[in-house]
């Protein structure tokens, strides 16, 4: 199986004010990890700019001119108290939408098996009329749209497992019965979303809240028993993994460690994805 690796150095052009935790390093750890020897094998191709008919059918033209209006010329702008733009930023953040489209093309036309899309600024906490939790776009629907309005798909599934709620990703497709969200977090935490209650608008959403300090074992256990059965009801056709880093041990912004193993532990199955910032695949 072709594994593709969709990314572009311009995604290290958005860049936030010193000691901000959504940093050029992050993206810098994850290409030198995948410039080692065993992943020579990678199909590797530069991400391409989302259009801005493909932005705006998820976000709001006025959204997307707000941000628009936002960039500086130098130094950092203010899109909410967390999420700053820099005068690359919007660039950046319209490759990391089409860098999941670009993939999706990838996969459908039958070039690559699954696909990792190493990108920034990311993007699951971005609802169609607001910029939060470092991220501008909705990247990862971006991707899942594409895959059903361009490629005639039926049904397709995102599965998060930050630490934190995917509160845009919920947001963006909450009454889209296409389109099935499962999510894993932490609770309590930013941004404070994520209730079990939380099921959208046609029972499309599952969310497993977790109180700090969950070991990985009940981490996989809970994927398995719960997740597993509801993506394999709902049927999809594509896959979709939003893979935040920060349910790792050593990572600052969570509660007490939860996973001493990479955050891909839960799809360590053969032909899921492992832990990069977003990823695509047709189910097994």
């Amino acid at each position: 199986m072709t594994t593709a690796l969709v990314t572009h150095q311009d995604c290290l052009l958005h860049v936030n004010p010193p000691g901000h935790p959504e940093r050029v390093a992050r993206l810098h750890s994850v290409l030198a990890a995948l410039s080692t020897p065993e992943f020579a094998p990678l199909l590797r191709l530069q991400a391409t700019e989302a259009a801005p008919e493909a932005i705006t059918g998820l976000h709001s033209p006025h959204y997307l001119q707000h941000l628009r209006d936002l960039v500086p010329e130098q130094g950092h702008a203010y899109a909410d108290p967390d999420t700053y733009l820099a005068p690359a930023s919007l660039r950046a953040a319209l490759l990391a939408a089409g860098a999941g489209m670009q993939a999706v093309d990838l996969i459908v036309q039958g070039r690559a098996g699954n696909a990792f899309c190493a990108t920034r600024p990311p993007g699951h906490h971005a609802e169609r009329e607001t910029a939060m939790g470092f991220c501008l776009f909705g990247n990862v629907v971006s991707a899942a749209r594409h895959a059903l309005d361009h490629h005639g798909l039926d049904r397709v599934a995102i599965a998060d497992f930050d630490v934190h709620h995917g509160n845009g990703t919920q947001d963006l497709v909450w009454n889209d019965p296409r389109i099935a969200f499962v999510s894993s977090h932490q609770v309590p935490l930013y941004p404070g979303t994520g209730s079990a209650a939380e099921s959208g608008g046609t029972g499309n959403i599952l969310n497993i809240p977790l109180p700090p300090g969950t070991g990985g074992a009940t981490f996989r256990q809970l994927w398995q028993d719960r997740a597993r059965p509801f993506l394999r009801g709902f049927e999809p056709q594509f896959l979709f993994v939003s893979a935040g880093f920060d349910a790792h041990r050593a990572d600052p912004l969570g509660g007490p460690p939860r996973l001493p193993d990479a955050p891909g532990a839960p799809s360590r199955d053969p032909g899921r994805v492992g832990p990069v910032p977003d990823s695509a695949h047709p189910p097994r």
